[in-house]
């Protein structure tokens, strides 16, 4: 048995770096625990902070079951049933298949426990109110599994589970509505206004506002080491995502992701930093 709970944990540190690390839950900036949280996500809704997951069972995630993990992370629910705001992409996770969750669990589990409060979200009405949530979900939540599509290979379904669920590269890389859900008809299409008021940039296979000039090896090499072809590198979350996460992923699974953006659709979105002074 403890065998294979080691070798759980292991795939499920791979869980976690496909995942980008996860890196919303550590405040590096202020030099917090590793997932600890307390780090300030910006939004247009207002300020949140990043939860707690180590396994502290008061402050963490560490009296959960294993089917309160997979309702938190598929159905974006407490084990108390409060819902959680999408900051938390399980918008995304929603799609991932439960060996995939319980392995990432098994992960978390085995980090050391730290026992730090979760901070207050600091959200503008009636943004900040949770109760709100279970109508935005109505709205627009697909609580659904990844399925693949029979007509592609199946390199092609893993980089679009990769990309579309574990990655959750939309979240960052789709823009949203005035209610906050992303916009299906500009699926990586970039967005102005990503997490921490960064700028997520097109990812379509436009080749004029996104990477539709880069060949698979530059995607693959970018997901590496943060360098992009014209000898720019990633910066700020992108950065973080690539060092702690994207870095340590197989070969093969970068391949299918570009494999799968290299098939999007190309959308004309040119996303640039605003003039000061401009909303």
């Amino acid at each position: 048995m403890q065998a294979a709970e080691k070798e759980q944990g292991k795939r499920g540190l791979y869980i976690f770096q496909a995942a980008g690390g996860c890196a919303c839950h550590t405040d590096v900036k202020n030099k917090g625990a590793f997932m600890a949280g307390g780090r300030a996500i910006k939004t247009p809704f207002g300020i949140l902070y990043s939860t707690n997951i180590t396994p502290d069972r008061k402050e963490g995630i560490g009296s959960w079951s294993d089917l309160e993990f997979i309702q938190a992370m598929r159905q974006g629910k407490s084990p108390q049933g409060q819902h959680y705001f999408p900051v938390f992409p399980y918008t995304s996770f929603t799609g991932m298949n439960e060996e995939d969750l319980l392995s990432l669990k098994a992960y978390l589990f085995s980090l050391d426990p730290v026992s730090q409060k979760n901070k207050d979200h600091q959200m503008l009405p009636p943004f900040g109110w949770r109760w709100t949530l279970r109508f935005w979900k109505f709205m627009g939540f697909n609580d659904e599994r990844f399925r693949e599509n029979t007509s592609q290979s199946a390199l092609w379904n893993r980089g679009a589970y990769l990309a579309s669920s574990l990655a959750h590269c939309g979240e960052c890389h789709t823009p949203r509505n005035l209610m906050g859900t992303l916009k299906a008809d500009w699926h990586f299409a970039g967005s102005e206004e990503g997490p921490e008021g960064e700028l997520a940039p097109n990812i379509t296979p436009d080749e004029d506002t996104g990477i539709g000039k880069w060949s698979e090896e530059d995607i693959i090499w970018f997901l590496q080491t943060g360098q992009k072809p014209d000898g720019d590198d990633a910066q700020g979350l992108m950065g973080e995502i690539i060092d702690q996460g994207y870095q340590y992923m197989e070969e093969s699974d970068l391949k299918a992701i570009a494999t799968y953006l290299r098939t999007l659709k190309p959308i004309s979105n040119k996303i640039e930093p605003k003039e000061l002074g401009e909303k």
